[in-house]
């Protein structure tokens, strides 16, 4: 008889019933199979509800929750309100994971309880080239300030501002509030993960990659618009603001000056982005 799990993934899905399949055959196999799972179908015109359906007798904890479309963040949002264990994750209906995700965060809060965020790296996947690791090896503990940097560093950090690559603690969101912002479709989950780290000391992290992020034209990342414009600088406002507001309140002035020049850099890309210039957006 399996314990009470000790782990979430929360599943939000949105027409991803090309990609279903394979996100839970993948979760069937993993190293630790207690956890729970629960899939958020927000609103789906496609198959995406009925395989989920036909999975759930497969997985000893699972609940599938339906809704109407409300985005990323309200599908987020709604699947942390079922969470009842200590940890938690997000998991991309598109994407899926190797072997060792569910026990990697296990593992990782175990061997490191002052740590109140995990992460692990990931792969790029692509349909018409290899995929790619991101980064180069680096693991161990972080303080607040060096988590800050390796979430905004958009060329070659493991951690960046993913939600997905990520696991949280369940008693951190509920003392502090913690949600998604849902009146922006980018950089949701890099200012979700800000906020979190605000109220944390220290997180542990890996670049071995325990996740797969699909690279698909159709995802919503990929579908340009001038909301998603106005979304980037507003995005970077939002987690500069709280980046610099949490280092002030710190004693650790150091730290504050090399955020706040990395962030300086940061809003002059973003501004050159606007003007049409060469960039890149912070993800």
């Amino acid at each position: 008889m399996l314990k009470e799990p000790l782990l979430t993934i929360i599943m939000p899905v949105y027409n991803t019933a090309d990609y279903l399949a394979h996100a839970f055959e993948a979760l069937l196999r993993q190293d630790e199979p207690n956890f729970k799972l629960i899939v958020v179908d927000d609103g789906s015109t496609d198959d995406s509800a009925a395989i989920a359906q036909k999975y759930a007798q497969q997985f000893p904890y699972f609940k599938l929750v339906q809704k109407s479309n409300g985005g990323p963040s309200e599908a987020r949002n709604v699947g942390m309100k079922y969470v009842d264990t200590p940890y938690f994750t997000f998991h991309d209906g598109d994407d899926w994971v190797s072997h060792g995700y569910t026990a990697y965060f296990l593992r990782a809060f175990k061997e490191h309880p002052e740590c109140d965020l995990v992460s692990c790296g990931y792969w790029l996947d692509y349909s018409n080239k290899p995929e790619k690791v991101v980064g180069h090896f680096e693991s161990g503990e972080i303080n607040r300030a060096e988590a800050y940097l390796k979430m905004t560093n958009v060329f070659g950090s493991p951690i960046k501002g993913y939600s997905w690559n990520k696991a949280f603690k369940t008693e951190v969101v509920r003392k502090y509030k913690l949600k998604f912002d849902r009146d922006i479709s980018l950089l949701e989950d890099q200012i979700f993960s800000v906020k979190y780290m605000s109220h944390c000391e220290k997180m542990y992290y890996t670049q071995h990659p325990y996740y797969h992020y699909r690279q698909r034209q159709g995802s919503i990342i990929h579908q340009p618009s001038i909301k998603k414009v106005k979304d980037n600088f507003l995005g970077n406002y939002r987690v500069w603001n709280r980046i610099i507001k949490s280092l002030l309140a710190s004693e650790n002035s150091k730290s504050e000056r090399t955020v706040r020049k990395l962030s300086e850099s940061t809003l002059i890309r973003s501004n050159n982005e606007g003007k049409g210039k060469r960039g890149r957006t912070i993800l």
